[in-house]
């Protein structure tokens, strides 16, 4: 006599979207650092000129200024700055691009990885806007050159195959762990010099434009994220963990590739 027939088991349905840990725990301390915004407004604006990133902190002429937080707020301010943001639109604008771009590299290069590069970045930036506001009194705060970076080093892999913005977790997962592009192949990749041409074309409308985000009118400092996207780009291989394959890059080249 014929057993009747057991039901197929369902395979577990995969979450629509599922974020590292790490950038999990970047966002969340992002949004309690937020929260500073609920202090009295003098206290509120204290927090940012002693960690935000203000140029004129780093002058040694006669007409230096002092500024809260001494000496130690020049070495911290290069970091810190990424961690504030002006109001909650300029948070979730940040917190937007690095859904995509910050999964794909918390994912490949793991928590420790993914935090230093994301300070290493944020430096970058910093660096950039000091050198081309010198003397410049306003605070720079917002993890925009950190967001940058983030893109920088996605593209670095993203475009080989499969795709970092899949909803399934296995498939971003198995993205996560190609071999990445050599940075001379990558540049004559077209989906990078795409990307790469839209991103500029964007800051570079920032830049002549002078334009403002957010209720109260915070410019971007473009030229911190040019910063921060050259530091990821160039410097994505000493935080990549994955060996390099001669096949990846020739399987970059098929028109099938993505």
């Amino acid at each position: 006599m014929d057993s009747p027939e057991q039901p197929a088991p369902e395979s577990p349905r995969e979450p629509i979207l599922t974020l590292p840990g790490a950038l999990t725990v970047y966002v969340l301390l992002l949004a309690a650092i937020h929260l500073r915004v609920l202090l009295p407004p003098q206290l509120e604006y204290w927090t940012i000129e002693v960690f935000g990133f203000i140029p004129k902190r780093y002058d040694s002429t006669l007409l230096a200024m002092p500024f809260p937080g001494g000496s130690g707020a020049k070495l911290w301010s290069f970091v810190t700055y990424s961690l504030l943001h002006a109001n909650l639109s300029h948070l979730g604008f940040n917190v937007l691009w690095l859904l995509p771009f910050g999964s794909a590299v918390a994912r490949r290069f793991g928590p420790a990885r993914f935090f230093l590069f994301m300070a290493v970045t944020a430096i970058a930036g910093a660096l950039a806007h000091l050198i081309s506001h010198e003397h410049e009194v306003a605070p720079m705060i917002g993890a925009s050159a950190s967001v940058s970076g983030a893109m920088a080093a996605a593209i670095r892999f993203a475009f080989v195959h499969g795709s970092f913005l899949s909803f399934r977790q296995g498939d971003a997962d198995a993205a996560s762990q190609v071999p990445a592009l050599p940075l001379s192949r990558a540049l004559r990749n077209p989906r990078v010099l795409a990307f790469l041409g839209i991103w500029f074309g964007v800051n570079i409308i920032f830049g002549i434009g002078s334009i403002a985000i957010g209720v109260d009118g915070v410019s971007v400092a473009w030229q911190a994220h040019i910063g921060g996207f050259f530091a990821g780009l160039l410097l994505f291989s000493l935080f990549d963990p994955v060996p390099r394959s001669g096949r990846s890059a020739a399987d970059a080249a098929s028109p099938d590739a993505f």
